[in-house]
C-alpha cells in the first residue's frame, strides 16, 4: 500500500521525538507483533508508517494528530482496496494514548502497542529526556505525591513537568494499557529498565551512590 521511502516525505527532522526514526522503529515492532498475533501485516505496515503524518503540521494548528494523520492516510492511500484503507485509518484513529476510541481490530490494537512500546524502555528514557531537553525542562525534580492529580486536571504549572514526571504519569502507566499478549510480554521488559533507571536516578540526585 505505501512504502518506507513513499511514507518519509511526510515527516520533519527537527523532532527528534516524533521523526521518522521513531516511525521505522513503530513499524519494526509492529510487524513483530503483527506476525506473532495473525495481523494482516498490509494494513499493519501502511498504519506504522503513517500514524504520525503531518504531526507538526497538526499540532502548529492545534489539531489532534491523530485524526489529522488518518485523513492524511485517506489521501495518501487513494487507489487502493477501499476496505484496507479504512483499516488503516481507523487504526491511525485509535493509537493515542490520551484520547482517542480503544482500537477495535486487531490491526489497530497492534499499532497501538507498537506505538506504546517505542516510548517505554531505553528508547522511551532517551526520547523522555530528549523532549524535556527541548522544552528547556529541568533534568530532574522531585514529584509530589498529588502531581499525578493535578496533571490529569489540567493545573500543572509552566516548567515543573521533567521527564522524572513523564514517567510517573504516562510511562510507568503504559505496560498496563497494552492489548496483545506479545506487546505486553515486550513491555514487561522494557518496564523494568525504566524503573531501575530512574530508581538510580534519584539515588544519585540524592548522593546514595
Amino acid at each position: 500500500m505505501i512504502t518506507v521511502d513513499q511514507a518519509r516525505i511526510f515527516y520533519d527532522r527537527d523532532d527528534p521525538v516524533h521523526d521518522f526514526d521513531h516511525i521505522l522503529r513503530v513499524l519494526a515492532l509492529a510487524e513483530r507483533i503483527g506476525a506473532a498475533e495473525g495481523a494482516d501485516l498490509e494494513i499493519v505496515r501502511a498504519a506504522a508508517l503513517l500514524h504520525d503524518a503531518g504531526r507538526s503540521r497538526a499540532e502548529a494548528a492545534g489539531q489532534d494528530h491523530a485524526h489529522f494523520a488518518a485523513a492524511q492516510a485517506r489521501e495518501i492511500l487513494d487507489g487502493a482496496p477501499p476496505d484496507k484503507v479504512e483499516a488503516v485509518v481507523a487504526a491511525i484513529l485509535a493509537h493515542r494514548f490520551r484520547s482517542g476510541p480503544p482500537p477495535a481490530s486487531l490491526e489497530g490494537r497492534v499499532l497501538f502497542d507498537a506505538d506504546k512500546l517505542d516510548a517505554i524502555g531505553a528508547i522511551g528514557i532517551a526520547r523522555a529526556f530528549a523532549y524535556s531537553g527541548r522544552a528547556g525542562h529541568r533534568l530532574w525534580a522531585p514529584v509530589t505525591d498529588d502531581y499525578l492529580a493535578r496533571w490529569q486536571a489540567g493545573t500543572v504549572k509552566p516548567g515543573e513537568h521533567t521527564a522524572v514526571h513523564e514517567f510517573v504519569v504516562k510511562l510507568s502507566r503504559l505496560e498496563e494499557r497494552l492489548f496483545t499478549p506479545t506487546g505486553r510480554r515486550i513491555a514487561a521488559e522494557r518496564h523494568q529498565v525504566m524503573v531501575r533507571f530512574f530508581e538510580r536516578l534519584a539515588d544519585e540526585v540524592a548522593g546514595r551512590c
